[in-house]
């Protein structure tokens, strides 16, 4: 059923010529990208058109764990998760969605492994109680009544928001473009954005493989590939992609209600509704690069990881693995807003982040371009925070 409405998706968006104008572009058709469009097209900003040079949702979203979640260590973080979860919350109805983006809110159990990991989430969750997140400091004992199969004995103490939750990014995506859709927005998929043009540091256009757009605004939604993006204006930014992979079970009854992660041994793991479970491990060893592929020594490292954490999973079949790449920042925060080049936005940069932070994201960046103030002050997302020495470590994530 998703396939058909895929393709009547990208049938339709190929068969519309490319306008000669427009007055704004994104560039990148993954949630963030398409969420841009949206929330851009609601305003009323004029036309706007999104490029993609594959179909939607073809990289990092369709490869993503799709987790949301609200337990983070660094306060812009938490407000802009706060935020993204009441979008995720309403987005059917707010969309316009016939079918469901599947937001199962089942909660995110974090696990301590160490002294040291047990002190910062003791910080984080003070930062989040004074934010109104339903967040719960609990006994590794405490953590085991919420999944009974996790095994506590290494644990020193565990976080629980049963507020955060699990989307389909593919639903999610979808409903963003067709929402857009609706309200005017243009979607090119198979259309490669191969330069930005510009005069006198200012924006003057996009070429792509299908012809020239005429624009003063471009924004750059391009997930890892973003600094290939940047750099067509002369812009190098301190960003760099980084493969994650990840694998996925056969399907059987619900045994496990929230997300399971430790950030100091690197893994994840959640249930989806189809009853699979879905994991992922990141690697301190991974280089930065392009590399999309999947390993033997993943297979082997999660499932002897995740069978400690879970032991009934060792029973289970695994169905299929697969790579995708995050869109990595020195401090784990997004960037979001202006650049030196006039008309060129970015957001970029989300680190692993970036389904979770996409409703807030477009929201944001269409009242940035719109010369509005963001509802939520992000000065320190900005480019610039990187030239001042102004970063802000973000110290809960895989």
């Amino acid at each position: 059923m998703i396939a058909v409405t895929w393709a009547e998706t990208v049938s339709s968006a190929v068969s519309e010529q490319l306008p000669k104008t427009a007055d704004a572009v994104v560039i990148g058709g993954g949630v963030v990208g398409t969420s841009i469009a949206y929330h851009l097209a609601k305003k009323g900003f004029g036309s706007v058109v999104l490029l993609e040079r594959s179909y939607l949702a073809c990289g990092s979203t369709g490869r993503c764990g799709a987790g949301v979640r609200q337990q983070w260590g660094t306060r812009l973080n938490c407000l802009l998760s706060i935020a993204s979860v009441r979008a995720f919350e309403r987005m059917d109805e707010e969309l316009g969605y016939g079918r469901s983006i599947e937001f199962k809110q089942g909660g995110y159990l974090l696990i301590a492994y160490t002294r040291r990991e047990m002190e910062q989430f003791t910080k984080n969750v003070e930062l989040q109680l004074s934010l109104d997140i339903p967040v719960s400091l609990l006994t590794p004992r405490e953590a085991g009544k919420i999944v009974p199969i996790l095994n506590t004995d290494d644990i020193y103490c565990a976080t629980f928001c049963p507020t955060d939750g699990h989307a389909n990014p593919f639903h999610v995506t979808y409903a963003y473009a067709t929402a857009g859709r609706r309200l005017g927005a243009k979607i090119h998929t198979f259309t490669d954005a191969c330069e930005i043009l510009t005069e006198s540091g200012k924006v003057e256009g996009v070429r792509t493989n299908k012809g020239t757009i005429s624009t003063k605004v471009v924004i750059n939604a391009a997930g890892p590939y973003s600094g290939v993006v940047a750099r067509m204006t002369g812009l190098d930014i301190p960003f760099y992609p980084e493969r994650h992979q990840i694998l996925v079970t056969e399907p059987v009854e619900p045994v496990l209600g929230p997300m399971v992660m430790s950030f100091s041994r690197r893994y994840y793991c959640q249930q989806t509704p189809h009853g699979s479970f879905i994991m992922g491990m990141g690697d301190p060893k991974e280089k930065p690069g392009f590399l999309t592929s999947s390993t033997w020594e993943f297979l082997v490292e999660m499932a002897e990881e995740i069978t400690k954490v879970l032991p009934p999973i060792g029973e289970l079949s695994v169905v299929r693995q697969w790579a995708g790449l995050y869109d990595m920042t020195p401090d784990a925060h997004p960037i979001l807003g202006g650049t030196p080049v006039d008309g060129f936005y970015l957001a970029c940069g989300f680190s692993g982040h970036g389904f979770m932070l996409a409703p807030v994201t477009g929201e944001l960046i269409s009242e940035i371009v719109c010369d509005e103030e963001p509802s939520i002050d992000i000065h320190g997302l900005d480019l610039g925070r990187f030239e001042r020495g102004e970063l802000v470590i973000e110290p809960s994530v895989v």
